[in-house]
C-alpha cells in the first residue's frame, strides 16, 4: 500500500512522568492509532523516539516521508527548573536594580508560615551586573547608556563562562533601544551565547516579573535547544523530516525553532495538551462548556472550558510548592512567569502517587510519586511503597492480565502485601478497607482541585460536563463527578492518549503585546488602533517565516483591564468592530464590567477603567481530523460482554461492599448501546469504572456518556 493511497499522517507525541503517549492519525480519514510505552527521565528523547517507532511499526503502510508534522508537549523545562538544573545564566539591568532577583516580592504562598522560605533565584548575585542607563516611564532617555561600563560588564560576563544571558531593564517595555545596544555588544564578544532580551521576550511593566520571565528564558534555552535538537535528530534518523511543532503552555503550537529561541512559552506544555483535547471533543459533541480532569501516572490536572475555550492566565508560577494557578499574580512560591498558560490547578495525584501512613497514624497519599521507574508494586519493576494503582487493583477495578492490552502483567499479590504491611496493619483495617482508604483521599483532593476551577472561579459545576482522560483519569471520574455534584460524565475514545490527540486538533499560535496603563477617557481612539495594527504587522511577518504547517492567519484581540486604583487587571475580549471608536470603547467597558462581576462578585460603573495591556494572538489554523463514526452492529451491549469479576464499591450495602461487577470490551461496544452501572470498560490503554446509579451511553462516535439516574 502507497502512502499516496492511504494520503497523509500526523504524528503527536506526549511525554509524562510515567508514560509517553504517542498518536497517529490519518489526515484524510481520521483513523487514530495510538502507542504507549514507559517514560525514560534520564533521556526523554528515548521515550519519545520509542513512542514514535512503535506507532510505524503498528501500522507498516505508514511511510515517513508522508508525515506532514510531528507535535510534542514535553515538560523538559518545568522538570529543568523544579530540579535546579538550569544552564548557568548572567542577568544584566539598570544600576540599582541588581538585587531585583534576590528580593524578589513581598508576597508569600502561605501568611502567617514563619518559616518559609523564597526559592534560591536562577541567578546568583555574583552574575547580576548593574550598567548605568535609565529610562522613565514613558520610555525617554534620562541617562544615556554608558558604553565604557558596558564594555567592562561584556568583559566580565565573557570571564564567568555563562551559557546563556538575560537582559532586563528599567520600563524597557516602552522602548527597547537600549536593551538591543547591549543584546549586540554581548553577541559581538560571545556569539555562542544565548541571549534574552525582556523587550522582546514579555514587553510588558512590571520589572520583577519581566525580569523573572526573561531570566527562565534565558536558563533553560540551551537546554531545550539541545533536548530538540536531539529530537529532530532522532526523527531524522527514522527518515521523518517534516516540521517539529511544540505545544505552548497557551494551547497553540509553534515551530522547534521558535521553541529554542523562546521557551518560556513552553513551560506548561504538556498540561495544556489535555485542556485542548477536552474543548476540542466537548465542541465537537455539542458540549463547550466542560471541565477537563486528565490523571496520569504522576498528577493530575484540572481545566475549565467555557463556550469552547479554556481559560488563559498569564499569572503563572513555576518551580515552587504545589499551588492553585491564578491570583495574586498566580501561587507564590516559585518563579512567575509572565506568557499565557492554560488556567489549571494540577497537584500531586497520580496513579503512581505513592500511599503513606504519617507520624500521627494518618493515612496520606503523594505527593511522592512512584513514577515510570521503579513504578507501582503490582508492576514488578523494583516498586515497593504502595499506590492508587495498587489500591485498584486490589479493589477489583483492574484486571491483572489485561493492563496495556496485555503486554503488562500485573502482580496483584505484591500489591495487596504492600498496601497490608504499610497501610492496613498500622490503621487497623483490612486490605480492602485500606486500599479503598487510599481511593477516596485522592478522589478528595482531586474533587477540590474540580472545585478551584469551578466554584471558585463563580461557576457552577452542575453546568459542566466532566471530561475524564488520562491513563487513570476514567477510573476515578465517575466518583469525582458524583462528589463534585457534575450530573454528566464523558470518557472519549483512546483516554489513555488522549493529551497527544490534543496535540493534532490545536492552532499555530503566537503571542503579541503592548503596555499602555491609560484611563479610557483619556486615551485617543488612534493610539489603540495604532498598536493593535503594529502588532498584526508582527505577527504576519513572524507567521510567514514559521507557520508553514497553518492556513492564512487569524487574529484575537484581547485588553487587560481594572479598575483605576486597582493592582490587578483582567482579560477582556475586544469587541469584533473593526473601527475602535466611542462605540466600541463603551462595548468593551461593559464587558469588563460583567467580566469584573462574575471574578469578584460586583461592578462599579462610576469608578474610571484602565486599559494596561494590549495582547493580540496571531493564530495559524490547522484542519481537524475528522472523528470516525462506529459501524452499525445494533445496540446490544451483549456483543462486548468479557465476564463477571468481584469489584469493591463503598455505595454496595452487600458482603465487604463488594459485588460481582459485568466487565466489557470498550472496542466491541456498539453505537446506541445503554447500561447501567456498576460495571467495568476495558479497553488497552486504561480501564473505565461505572459506580452504581449511573447509565453509560455510547455515542455514534464511540464515545462514553454517563449520567446520573434522577
Amino acid at each position: 500500500m502507497t502512502a499516496n493511497s492511504e494520503g497523509r499522517y500526523r504524528i503527536g507525541v506526549d511525554i509524562g512522568g510515567t508514560f509517553t503517549d504517542g498518536t497517529l492519525v490519518n489526515s484524510n480519514s481520521g483513523r487514530v492509532t495510538t502507542s504507549k510505552v514507559l517514560s525514560t527521565p534520564y533521556d526523554p528523547a528515548s521515550g519519545f523516539i520509542s513512542a514514535v517507532q512503535k506507532l510505524l511499526d503498528l501500522d507498516d503502510s505508514v511511510k515517513p516521508e508522508a508525515v506532514e508534522h510531528v507535535v510534542h508537549a514535553t515538560t523538559v523545562a518545568t522538570n529543568a527548573i523544579i530540579e535546579g538544573k538550569t544552564a548557568k545564566t548572567a542577568f544584566v539591568t539598570t544600576e540599582g536594580f541588581r538585587d531585583m532577583l534576590e528580593i524578589a516580592r513581598q508576597i508569600r504562598p502561605s501568611l502567617y508560615d514563619l518559616q518559609f522560605e523564597k526559592p534560591a533565584p536562577l541567578v546568583p548575585r555574583q552574575l547580576c551586573f548593574e550598567v548605568p542607563e535609565r529610562l522613565d516611564a514613558k520610555g525617554q532617555v534620562v541617562t544615556p547608556l554608558d558604553e565604557a561600563a558596558l564594555d567592562e560588564v561584556v568583559d566580565r560576563i565573557a570571564e564567568s563562562g555563562v551559557e546563556a544571558v538575560a537582559v532586563c531593564l528599567l520600563h524597557s517595555y516602552r522602548n527597547g533601544d537600549h536593551e538591543q545596544r547591549i543584546g549586540k555588544a554581548i553577541a559581538a564578544k560571545l556569539p555562542n551565547v544565548i541571549i534574552s532580551l525582556s523587550s522582546e521576550v514579555v514587553p510588558e511593566f512590571r520589572e520583577y516579573l519581566r525580569a523573572s520571565t526573561t531570566v527562565i528564558n534565558s536558563s533553560v534555552a540551551p537546554i531545550v535547544r539541545t533536548y530538540l535538537a536531539s529530537i529532530s535528530k532522532k526523527l531524522h534518523a527514522l527518515n521523518i523530516t517534516s516540521e517539529l511543532l511544540v505545544m505552548q503552555s497557551s494551547g497553540g503550537v509553534y515551530p522547534a525553532a521558535a521553541a529554542s529561541e523562546n521557551p518560556v512559552f513552553m513551560v506548561e506544555s504538556g498540561p495544556a495538551a489535555g485542556a485542548v483535547a477536552a474543548a476540542s471533543l466537548g465542541t465537537a459533541l455539542g458540549y463547550p462548556n466542560v471541565i477537563s480532569f486528565d490523571m496520569g501516572g504522576t498528577t493530575a490536572k484540572a481545566s475549565l472550558i467555557r463556550n469552547g475555550q479554556p481559560n488563559i492566565t498569564k499569572d503563572y508560577s513555576v518551580g515552587g510548592a504545589a499551588q492553585n494557578g491564578t491570583g495574586a499574580f498566580g501561587g507564590a512560591s516559585g518563579y512567575p512567569i509572565r506568557t499565557p498558560v492554560v488556567d489549571l490547578v494540577e497537584i500531586g495525584a497520580g496513579g503512581g502517587s505513592i500511599a503513606w501512613v504519617d507520624s500521627g497514624g494518618a493515612l496520606r497519599v503523594g505527593p511522592q510519586s512512584a513514577g515510570a521507574d521503579p513504578g507501582p508494586v503490582c508492576y514488578g519493576l523494583g516498586g515497593e511503597q504502595p499506590t492508587i494503582t495498587d489500591a485498584n487493583l486490589v479493589l477489583g477495578r483492574l484486571d491483572p492480565a489485561y493492563f496495556a492490552g496485555g503486554e503488562m502483567s500485573l502482580n496483584l499479590d505484591a500489591a495487596r502485601e504492600a498496601i497490608r504491611t504499610q497501610c492496613a496493619e498500622p490503621l487497623g483495617l483490612s486490605v480492602e478497607e485500606a486500599a479503598h482508604g487510599i481511593v477516596e483521599i485522592a478522589n478528595t483532593a482531586m474533587v477540590n482541585a474540580l472545585r478551584l476551577v469551578s466554584v471558585q472561579r463563580g461557576h457552577d459545576p452542575r453546568d459542566f460536563m466532566l471530561v475524564g482522560f488520562g491513563g487513570a483519569g476514567p477510573a476515578h471520574a465517575v466518583r469525582l463527578a458524583e462528589q463534585a455534584g457534575i450530573p454528566r460524565v464523558l470518557i472519549p475514545q483512546g483516554p489513555g492518549t488522549a493529551s497527544a490527540l490534543g496535540l493534532l486538533v490545536t492552532d499555530v499560535r503566537m503571542e503579541g503585546s503592548s503596555t499602555l496603563i491609560i484611563r479610557s477617557d483619556e486615551i485617543e481612539h488612534s493610539r489603540i488602533a495604532s498598536e493593535f495594527d503594529r502588532l498584526e504587522a508582527a505577527g504576519r511577518e513572524a507567521h510567514s517565516v514559521a507557520a508553514s504547517a497553518s492556513g492564512t492567519p487569524l487574529f484575537e484581540r484581547t485588553i487587560e483591564m481594572r479598575y483605576w486604583g486597582q493592582s490587578f487587571e483582567l482579560s477582556v475580549p475586544a469587541p469584533s468592530s473593526s473601527t475602535i471608536d466611542q462605540a466600541w470603547m463603551n462595548e468593551l467597558t461593559e464587558s469588563f464590567h460583567d467580566a469584573h462581576e462574575m471574578a469578584y462578585g460586583f461592578r462599579a460603573k462610576d469608578e474610571p477603567v484602565e486599559l494596561v495591556n494590549l495582547r493580540l494572538t496571531t493564530i495559524g489554523k490547522i484542519v481537524r481530523p475528522q472523528m470516525q463514526k462506529l459501524k452499525n452492529i445494533g445496540t446490544d451491549v451483549f456483543v462486548a460482554f468479557k465476564g463477571e469479576r468481584p469489584v469493591y464499591f463503598a455505595e454496595n450495602s452487600g458482603e465487604k461492599g463488594v459485588v460481582q461487577t459485568p466487565v466489557y470490551d470498550r472496542s466491541k461496544l456498539p453505537a446506541g448501546a445503554v447500561f447501567e452501572g456498576p460495571a467495568i470498560i476495558e479497553e488497552p490503554d486504561c480501564t473505565t469504572v461505572i459506580h452504581p446509579a449511573w447509565t453509560v451511553t455510547v455515542d455514534e462516535f464511540g464515545n462514553l456518556e454517563i449520567e446520573i439516574n434522577s
